[in-house]
């Protein structure tokens, strides 16, 4: 054989094992991104140091789309622990028991092992938030799409690398979504559509700061079951360094319902709104308190700093009123230790329309159901049968609707096959993205408002500790 096509032929296997070695070490932005059919097991989710137990509730039920076996990496301790602990308890349960394999990496370099390894084409993020941002944008930037836990952001340090990783996202076809249950909340559902039949609500008011068009307020408890035993939190949970400020977290949710209630697929851009006001404050544990939910006798370290007294002072509570397009919204996050007996987290919500008020309870009258009341502003004789036709014509979507008076106007009545539970909305949110996987892009009022969103909670965030006021 001739000299030439010998050097040739070495060329070409030089080549096949270069090319060889980027696959497996370093793959291409074409092979990172991968065009979604739909078809059994093609998704592949890379679940990164799960900390927080809504990383196992992406994992409560199966989904056909998704490969079973998922690839964890995280440092190996109490939080891997409890992850695993979760999955196995929807492996092993009684009644629909998910079949899921965990294929677990342990180091303290487990986010730059998946990142070199990439096994999957999702990354599931719920953890501890102090290094969230930096691995969303990572992540996106290596083209690989991304579901994550609401806040994506905690500090306003770190809202230019959201930024630039929704940019990326879109410049690469990644899909990069959190996680808003909110959303498929029954009541929240009926809210909105109910706020959309002009002759029930009319329009929606501007409000002012002292009397917002729209207010949402969610009290949550650190003391918890979760999928039927007691919910044991990381220490790191009630640093606000780590977990984030509730003013940006829970936080997150209720502005999400605002911009999504109020202007239906409609993008908010960040200067179309602004922060009026807002603030801060704490929630205090006592050790026993810190002991029954974490299980740790003492404070670590880096909580020393919020311990006055031998009483840890958490930052969890925040609120703040907004103004969108010159609608006024108000949200309230807050924090208390324990729920009274018999009751849960608690919602309310009010929107404020030309005709009717449409309200959201959730207390011991509504035995701490979130319930729907229509309250008219003036009541007419055919106001009860223009509620009727309106609830007729949602019967198509959500059959079995109906109504009865109360104090101020009409509940609402909701089958109970409506009522699904928080933990269940998990899975609805993971089946959404993943019909936006398929369609390979997610609507732009959403990328345009997951901006808006966080842009809100980290002008909050500053406002409330003095900087802007």
């Amino acid at each position: 054989m001739n000299q030439s096509i010998l050097m040739a032929l070495a060329l070409l296997i030089l080549a096949a094992c270069g090319g060889a070695s980027q696959t497996q070490d370093n793959p291409t932005e074409d092979q990172a991104t991968q065009q979604f059919t739909g078809a059994n097991n093609e998704v592949k989710l890379m679940t990164v140091d799960p900390g927080h137990f809504h990383a196992a509730l992406v994992q409560k039920f199966m989904y056909d789309q998704v490969d079973s076996v998922v690839h964890v990496y995280a440092p190996q301790g109490k939080d891997l622990q409890l992850h695993m602990q979760r999955i196995e308890g929807f492996n092993t349960r009684d009644e629909s028991p998910t079949h899921w394999v965990e294929e677990v990496y342990t180091g303290s370099d487990f986010f730059e092992q998946m990142m070199q390894e990439q096994p999957g084409n999702v990354v599931v993020l719920s953890g501890n938030n102090a290094k969230k941002t930096e691995y969303i944008r990572e992540s996106v930037e290596a083209g690989l799409n991304v579901l994550a836990d609401k806040p994506m952001v905690i500090h306003p340090s770190e809202f230019p690398k959201l930024k630039s990783a929704l940019a990326t996202a879109e410049e690469k076809d990644v899909l990069l979504y959190d996680i808003m249950t909110e959303r498929y909340e029954i009541t929240t559902m009926l809210q909105k559509a109910l706020s959309q039949k002009s002759e029930v609500f009319g329009e929606l008011e501007k409000g002012t700061p002292e009397n917002p068009a729209i207010s949402k307020e969610s009290v949550h408890h650190f003391s918890k079951e979760v999928a039927g035993s007691p919910l044991i939190r990381p220490a790191w949970f009630f640093d606000t360094e780590q977990q984030g400020e509730g003013i940006v977290d829970v936080s997150t949710h209720l502005v999400d319902l605002i911009l999504w209630e109020c202007f239906p697929e409609e993008g908010i851009d960040t200067t179309e709104v602004s922060v009026v006001n807002a603030r801060r404050w704490a929630t205090e544990l006592t050790p026993a308190q810190f002991e029954k939910v974490t299980g740790m006798s003492e404070f670590p370290d880096y909580l020393q700093k919020d311990v006055q007294n031998s009483v840890l002072n958490t930052y969890a509570n925040g609120e703040f009123v907004f103004a969108a397009r010159g609608v006024h919204g108000k949200v309230a996050a807050i924090w208390n230790f324990e729920a009274p007996e018999g009751a849960k987290d608690t919602h309310f919500s009010m929107m404020r329309g030309t005709k009717a008020n449409l309200v959201i309870r959730q207390d011991a009258p509504q035995n701490y159901q979130t319930t729907l009341y229509v309250e008219p502003i003036s009541p007419t004789d055919d106001f009860e049968a223009s509620l009727r036709t309106a609830l007729d014509e949602l019967s198509s979507e959500y059959p079995g609707l109906n109504l009865r008076a109360s104090e101020n106007g009409w509940e609402v009545l909701v089958p109970e096959e409506y009522k699904v539970g928080h933990e269940a909305h998990f899975a609805q949110v993971t089946e959404k993205y993943l019909e936006y996987l398929v369609a390979g892009e997610i609507p732009d009022w959403e990328m345009t408002n997951m901006l808006t969103k966080y842009y809100l909670t980290m002008q909050a965030y500053e406002m409330s500790r003095g900087a802007g006021s």
